[in-house]
């Protein structure tokens, strides 16, 4: 029998560490051909937007969509997780902290993968609700020990500095400037909703790692191409859903600061294919757009837990 999961509930069962290892999982499965992901669909409605993503997670016998609506003054989220063996419904749950969490945690392996092992100093651009759980990701991974953090608003960044400073029980420090807040970082977080790049290429130091997952529109970029030209390569969860969604990318080509053959798959760097880095100079990237396979994968992880707690509420289908 199918069941419902409320947001407060998803919160409560979801941690940073279990959605970690839920994506290094999913990702190791992409990378040997068990998961099956379908790009983000949107749909265009006069007074808001519609979208749609799917995956399945073969490996561990489960697929689902995530579709939410996002309509002034909120954007709402639901996720139906579904049995692949036989169709079943599994679980209905409201999905905004679902998407909150997996989104830091996808950055989380990548850090993992591509910053260096002795990364002690986090930039972070943006305040906001993503800002905190990449936060939390990135000093699972490495040994973070101060944070700078700028956002536009003073009093927000501020606010933000405080709150994050006794969650995480290190320093974070508020910065006039965006570059303040960059240079000097080994790790250097992009979680905005930026139309125009807020971060430059030369703000970065040698051996840095940018996590950047606030623009997955065509029409939103918060990297200048010349962030591009820093990198040997960048690392994306998914090539098609970056092809569509990505004005970053799509503009770092065009400007010849990137070439197609350099995008890689997160899947690619987890199972080995691809090296996460190369040198301890070297300038690496995740340009995050957020796919329905870690939605999966996470829901997974909640599914199982308020199964064996007895949360939920039944569902009369």
């Amino acid at each position: 029998m199918a069941f419902f999961l409320t947001e407060a509930q998803v919160h409560s069962l979801l941690t940073m560490s279990e959605a970690l290892d839920a994506l290094q999982r999913a990702f190791a499965a992409e990378g040997q051909a068990e998961v099956l992901n379908n790009p983000r669909q949107r749909l265009y409605l006069p007074d808001g937007v519609f979208h749609l993503m799917s995956a399945a997670v073969l490996s561990e016998g489960v697929f689902g969509y995530k579709a939410y609506a996002s309509f002034a003054p909120k954007t709402r989220f639901l996720f139906f997780l579904y049995d692949a063996d036989n169709g079943n419904l599994l679980c209905v749950m409201e999905a905004d902290r679902l998407g909150q969490i997996r989104t830091g945690a996808a950055s989380g392996v990548a850090t993992r993968y591509m910053a260096r092992h002795d990364a002690r100093t986090l930039g972070i651009l943006g305040t906001g609700w993503q800002a905190e759980t990449q936060l939390e990701a990135v000093c699972s991974v490495r040994p973070i020990a101060r944070v700078k953090v700028y956002s536009r608003r003073p009093d927000r960044r501020d606010q933000f500095a405080e709150a994050m400073t006794q969650r995480l029980s290190i320093p974070v420090v508020a910065t006039e400037t965006a570059e303040e807040a960059v240079r000097g970082s080994a790790v250097v977080v992009c979680a905005t909703t930026a139309r125009e790049p807020i971060l430059m290429g030369e703000w970065l130091d040698d051996g840095a790692h940018v996590n950047a997952i606030g623009a997955n529109a065509l029409s939103r970029r918060e990297l200048d191409v010349s962030v591009f030209a820093r990198c040997r390569s960048v690392v994306v969860d998914d090539r098609e859903q970056a092809r569509k969604e990505s004005g970053e990318i799509l503009t770092a080509i065009e400007a010849r600061k990137l070439n197609r053959r350099q995008v890689h798959e997160l899947a690619d760097i987890v199972v080995g294919r691809v090296p996460g880095r190369t040198d301890p100079a070297e300038v690496t990237l995740f340009k995050s757009l957020g796919v329905a396979l870690e939605d999966v994968a996470v829901a997974h992880v909640v599914y199982r837990k308020a199964l064996a707690q007895g949360i939920g509420q039944t569902l009369p289908f």
